[in-house]
């Protein structure tokens, strides 16, 4: 609880203690005037409302919020647990089910010609496909599309790390379905699988087994 959100119950609890316990030695009148200064002052209004403001953390209120791009260490992100049928390189704490196989790059295949091939089998494989982000970082080049989806629009994010000698992606939905009351998402079920496979395939570029010894220190960034 923040310290706003502190404010706000003390401040509603000396209220209801100044109405339900008025002091013997105040007038009625008195008291009403303490009351009403108290509780509207600006303070005391902005800290209520601020701790009325304060958003849920629900598993729904979570799915609204898709982080996209690299993380701060430069690495693909894990998919949310939120998100349903996403699959991801970096390996996600306590849904090993969305971890997939990193592609290998070809060694005769530069940086620049990955990227490109890449592009092109997005391109190839992929419905309505808009490129949001291409660009050269201090990581490696990310690409960032956006294609369709079983029930909506899907991202998939791949970085090329051609001194690593890998790619990394992830493949995620922009939106998440609830039913209500239930608090699980439903997602497009091998969707984004099928979709990232639909690359590889296409590049022919050789993916190791997930149970391999391959240092995923590497692939995941």
């Amino acid at each position: 609880m923040n310290m706003m959100t502190r404010w706000a119950l003390l401040a509603s609890s000396s209220i209801l203690g100044a109405a339900e316990a008025p002091s013997s030695s105040a007038t009625p009148a008195t008291t009403r005037r303490a009351l009403l200064l108290f509780s509207t002052s600006p303070f005391t209004l902005a800290a209520v409302a601020a701790a009325a403001a304060q958003p849920s953390s629900t598993p729904y209120s979570q799915s609204r919020t898709l982080q996209l791009g690299l993380d701060n260490n430069g690495k693909i992100r894990t998919c949310p647990s939120t998100n349903p049928g996403c699959v991801c390189t970096n390996p996600t704490v306590g849904a090993s089910s969305s971890v997939a196989s990193p592609l290998i790059i070809p060694d005769a295949t530069s940086a620049d010609a990955a990227a490109q091939s890449l592009r092109q089998a997005i391109s190839k494989t992929q419905k309505n496909v808009v490129f949001k982000v291409d660009q050269q970082t201090p990581h490696g080049h990310y690409i960032q599309a956006e294609v369709d989806g079983g029930f909506g629009r899907d991202v998939m994010e791949y970085l090329v790390r051609k001194d690593a000698g890998v790619v990394a992606y992830r493949c995620i939905a922009t939106k998440v379905t609830f039913i209500y009351p239930f608090t699980t998402a439903i997602g497009d079920s091998r969707g984004q699988a099928q979709r990232v496979d639909a690359v590889a395939q296409e590049l022919g570029w050789y993916a190791p087994d997930i149970s391999s010894s391959i240092d995923f220190d590497d692939v995941s960034t």
